[in-house]
């Protein structure tokens, strides 16, 4: 943990099992996954008002990307001794999407928003999947180096899988290496919750700004789907708005899972899963910005 060594793996293992044809089809979600972000931005101007440093505030903020690798990470290099609280606070939130972000979602959708079906997304050719994690983590790495960690190990994964000529590697990416380091990093991070910073008024806070980063970061992604579906006359269902957060495919499935209470043969899942990989890359953006601005 204090190393970093565990987040980097986990975005490789995510790599590896993540399609990144839905955002590849239907480019224009990379705006939810942008706009989901909202969030971690506001968190922190929110902690440094209550009283939290800069490093510290950041790597609160980090907490509304609901991504747990990229927030421990952060953690690690802004505020080592935050990272129990921190880590306990992006996790359970994570654990916690469908309590929070469903009725957020039919708070901020109309009926029959809800029940707007899209149009199958177009078939992705091989050599698009493979081009695009390599152009991602050029474009990416000479603009903002800051994310190469994370984002590199991300497209790295996907770039295994891909391929198609790493079959053995890729798949122990996506489940031995991913579940041993899963362990791995929960008994680190638990193992440095101790009472006497762990058990203080200031994890309250963590845990409080945590979640109004998350529903902050719900409503950012929610409402740029509510402009794409305006701007292009009803075409795009609100409701894939919610899965810009990162945690991937939890998020996808709550799109689906809502959009089906309303419309049993609306099928949501594909073109949630957009924003969703899009929130990942978004979130790495994230934490880049704030490590090269607060490291």
């Amino acid at each position: 943990v204090d190393k970093v060594i565990y987040p980097p793996l986990i975005f490789l293992g995510i790599g590896a099992m993540t399609d990144f044809g839905p955002l590849i089809a239907n480019p224009k979600s990379m705006l939810i996954g942008a706009g989901a972000q909202l969030g971690i931005f506001i968190a922190f101007i929110l902690a440094s008002v209550l009283g939290f440093s800069a490093a510290a505030a950041a790597a609160i903020a980090i907490i509304g990307g609901a991504d747990g690798p990229t927030a421990i990470m952060v953690t690690s290099k802004l505020a080592p001794d935050l990272i129990s609280a921190i880590a306990v606070a992006a996790y359970s939130y994570m654990a916690l999407i469908p309590i929070i972000q469903k009725p957020l979602m039919k708070l901020l959708t109309t009926k029959k928003e809800r029940a707007i079906r899209m149009k199958p997304l177009r078939q992705v050719s091989k050599l698009e999947k493979i081009l695009f994690p390599v152009v991602v983590t050029l474009v990416v790495g000479l603009i903002l180096p800051d994310s190469i960690t994370l984002l590199g190990m991300l497209m790295l994964g996907n770039l295994m899988k891909e391929s198609g000529v790493v079959d053995r590697l890729s798949t122990q990416a996506q489940n031995g290496l991913m579940n041993t380091i899963t362990i791995f990093l929960g008994v680190s991070v638990g193992c440095k919750a101790k009472g006497s910073v762990f058990l203080s008024p200031e994890t309250l806070a963590i845990i409080g700004i945590g979640l109004f980063a998350f529903i902050l970061g719900t409503i950012g992604g929610l409402l740029v789907a509510k402009v794409m579906c305006l701007v292009t006359k009803g075409k795009i269902n609100p409701l894939i708005g919610s899965a810009g957060v990162s945690a991937v495919p939890m998020a996808a499935r709550i799109s689906e899972d809502v959009g089906r209470e309303y419309d049993p043969q609306n099928h949501l899942l594909m073109h949630a899963m957009g924003p969703n990989v899009a929130g990942v890359i978004g979130s790495a953006i994230a934490a880049g910005v704030l490590l090269a601005c607060f490291a």
